[in-house]
């Protein structure tokens, strides 16, 4: 899918994935569609007008991460998602809030090493095969005459239409390859700093030509392209286009009415403040801003509030957008009609048993009442649930696939409530089991 297209085409794409939150589709739509208008403008204006930041309102499990995540995937922009309750204020032990925006930036040089290389697919291969044919074969003498050159040519050719249709895969050779770099390690408040100096280290080894041709790629994309060009295109991106998803904001939020407030907790969003307001942070690949990134906040705020969190990072998410719970049609939906649904999962997981594996219209709705009634029950973890029961419904069946080929097996209402109903019914049983 192209970045230019329409917030209409992008909601109807996230319509495949994701039931209902019209609101929060509509919100990333227009968020990224502002994204492609700003480009389109002069430099100048340009660089004065920055993501307006998204705040997801919402439960576990209700699709704010799928909205996010499935928008960076249609238009191939660097993503991440991270935990804000997995950060620690700077002075305290565990990961500081830049290492998010390091994070974006590899996401972002993975997205364009794989670009590069779809679109060096033919040089890549040719340098892989080179390589090692050139292993197989031993190197030719100086003193060769011009009929044992010809001879050489003819041989290095035919095995490197071997290499090629992998038929010689399961050959050990020997081969020399780029040693992967120690990664230079973050230092708080300096940055990176590299430990080793840059010049490459050859090392070799001996495995199968299967393995060689996947431990040449990243060698032979460095080879054919220029890696500074690349490093500055995935910077570029990540600036330009990155998306950070900070989950479980609402875990940094403290109680601004009582006297029990977490410095830790706070001292976290201080130190994300910074980071999406704008600021510059290092990274081994150079320095990045991150004025023009997007942030998308998202947290259930069961036992917080929004207006907990402090009043200057609570100004840098303006939209805000609350996820509607999850009904049992919905669930029945999402079973149902999403293209990744669990249902088409688990009948494409048992079809590689010789297993053909099918569901009533019943059964369906069951699955959805039960994972409705468990939710409501006990604590809502939203389209969640579904998977934990379709599992504990197909457990049997999983286990005991390899002595069912060539079975046709239909899961009938019956045969969900037999397995469900006893648990559900039981609010305690129901917490430990489903």
């Amino acid at each position: 899918m192209s970045d230019n297209k329409t917030p209409k085409e992008i909601v109807e794409y996230l319509d495949e994935y994701i039931i209902g939150q019209e609101k929060a589709k509509k919100a990333i739509a227009i968020a990224l569609r502002n994204r492609h208008r700003r480009m389109q403008l002069p430099k100048e204006i340009q660089e004065e007008i920055v993501p307006k930041n998204i705040l997801m309102i919402g439960n576990t499990g209700v699709g704010k991460t799928e909205i996010s995540r499935r928008m960076a995937k249609i238009l191939g922009l660097p993503f991440i998602k991270v935990e804000a309750s997995k950060y620690t204020e700077v002075g305290f032990v565990g990961r500081d809030v830049e290492s998010m925006v390091r994070d974006l930036v590899n996401a972002s040089m993975n997205l364009v090493k794989t670009e590069y290389r779809e679109k060096n697919a033919d040089k890549i291969e040719s340098y892989i095969i080179d390589k090692i044919t050139k292993s197989l074969i031993p190197p030719l003498p100086n003193t060769a005459n011009e009929t044992k050159k010809e001879e050489y040519k003819i041989s290095a050719d035919k095995m490197k239409q071997k290499v090629k249709d992998g038929l010689v895969d399961n050959l050990e050779i020997e081969i020399e390859i780029t040693e992967a770099p120690i990664n230079p390690l973050p230092i708080p408040n300096i940055g990176i700093i590299e430990l080793l100096p840059k010049q490459q280290k050859m090392k070799k080894i001996k495995t199968s030509v299967k393995e060689a041709k996947e431990l040449l790629k990243n060698e032979a994309i460095e080879n054919i392209t220029n890696i500074d060009e690349i490093k500055t295109e995935a910077l570029k991106k990540a600036e330009e286009s990155g998306i950070i998803f900070i989950d479980e904001i609402d875990k940094t939020a403290t109680d601004q009415s009582t006297s029990k407030q977490n410095p830790n907790k706070e001292g976290v969003q201080r130190d994300l403040l910074p980071i999406v307001e704008g600021s510059i942070v290092d990274t081994k690949y150079g320095s990045i801003k991150t004025d023009y990134i997007l942030f998308i906040a998202a947290g259930a705020f069961a036992t917080s509030k929004p207006s907990d969190l402090i009043p200057e990072l609570q100004g840098r998410f303006p939209i805000r957008v609350e996820l509607d719970s999850l009904s049992e049609d919905d669930l029945y939906k999402i079973l149902t009609q999403t293209k990744n649904s669990i249902i088409k999962q688990y009948t494409l997981l048992l079809e590689t048993e010789e297993i053909k594996l099918e569901f009533s219209e019943e059964a369906l709705r069951a699955i959805a009442k039960f994972a409705f009634i468990a939710n409501e029950k006990t604590e809502d973890i939203g389209a969640r649930r579904l998977h934990t029961i379709v599992e504990k419904v197909l457990e049997d069946i999983s286990f005991e696939a390899p002595n069912l080929k060539g079975k046709n097996i239909s899961i009938t209402q019956k045969e969900i409530e037999e397995k469900l109903d006893s648990i559900v019914q039981n609010a305690d049983v129901t917490r430990y089991i489903l």
